[in-house]
């Protein structure tokens, strides 16, 4: 589910396929974490993940925590907490429904910011067709197959962190002129997530199953869902324009559900597709209204 680093480094691929690519590489990264859940559970999972993740991101960028005065600590505390349990949530949703609808409720984190960000009358249009796929996917009494509950409300809860992360994003945008901010963040998250790693992990016996495979297996996640992506957005962001970026960051969810079918066997009915479509028509409808403002940051 992470404002994404961006590395200072050229890359050969053009922007349109590293964006595409990035997709890929952090559903592909969900999909290797939800492999790991009947042994470790998710909150271990998301421990491992964004410990591994802050400290990479420690190795590249070297932050110095000391010299980070009162006004930093409070613009980070706050980005750092919704990222963990952000991150959190999301692994926990992932256990329950499917990776695309997973990914579909989060987004309605980040439409939220969108809308409530605007003043333009046209973006409650989005806002119904939002509502409407949200429908599509909610439970209702009585209904055959329905989704699990818990986990449609952990998914919408990880959109609410989704949201007060790219708030507290901007905030840490305006203290830190460089990624420092990301990685002291993401060492926040990574505190964050790690008590329920460890007591929730301790009792579903996680620890007892930390082999050098599975060790290696969760670096790979932390990989896939943070470093390469990341690396391959900066490349493409020099070239396009945010309103580009925004709009195939919208393919995200088709791109999950897609991911979760082919490797995870999550096979999606007619309704749950559309309602896919219609949160990424919303999406695609509020980035192109937003003109020329910024992207928000996008999950780690």
């Amino acid at each position: 589910m992470t404002s994404r680093p961006r590395s200072g480094s050229d890359f050969a691929l053009p922007p349109i396929p590293s964006l595409l690519l990035a997709a890929v590489s952090i559903q592909g990264g969900a999909a290797l974490a939800k492999t790991l859940f009947p042994l470790l559970g998710p909150p271990a999972v998301t421990s491992l993940r964004v410990g591994f993740a802050a400290l990479i991101l420690w190795l590249i960028w070297r932050p110095n925590a000391r010299q980070v005065d009162r006004a930093g600590w409070l613009a980070l505390l706050p980005y750092g907490v919704s990222l963990g349990l952000m991150n959190l949530a999301y692994y926990l949703a992932l256990e329950r429904i499917p990776l695309g609808l997973t990914v579909t409720l989060e987004f309605i984190g980040p439409l939220a910011v969108a809308v409530l960000s605007s003043r333009r009358a046209a973006d409650f249009v989005w806002v119904g067709l939002a509502a409407l796929g949200l429908l599509l996917i909610v439970p209702w009494p009585g209904q055959a197959g329905a989704l699990d509950p818990l986990g449609v409300t952990l998914a919408l809860f990880a959109g609410v962190c989704w949201g007060v992360y790219i708030w507290a994003g901007q905030r840490v945008a305006g203290v830190f002129a460089g990624p420092q901010g990301v990685a002291l963040g993401m060492t926040i998250a990574a505190l964050t997530t790690l008590p329920f790693g460890a007591l929730l992990g301790a009792q579903q016996g996680a620890w007892t199953h930390l082999t050098p495979v599975v060790l290696l297996t969760a670096l790979g996640v932390a990989v896939l869902s943070s470093a390469l992506p990341y690396s391959l957005e900066m490349g493409a962001l020099r070239s396009l324009p945010a309103r580009v970026f925004g709009v195939l960051m919208s393919l995200e969810p088709a791109v999950a559900a897609v991911i979760g079918m082919v490797f995870l066997g999550e096979h999606l009915k007619p309704m749950q597709w559309l309602a896919i479509a219609c949160v990424m028509a919303a999406s695609v409808g509020v980035t192109l209204g937003a003109g020329r403002r910024a992207v928000p940051p996008v999950e780690v």
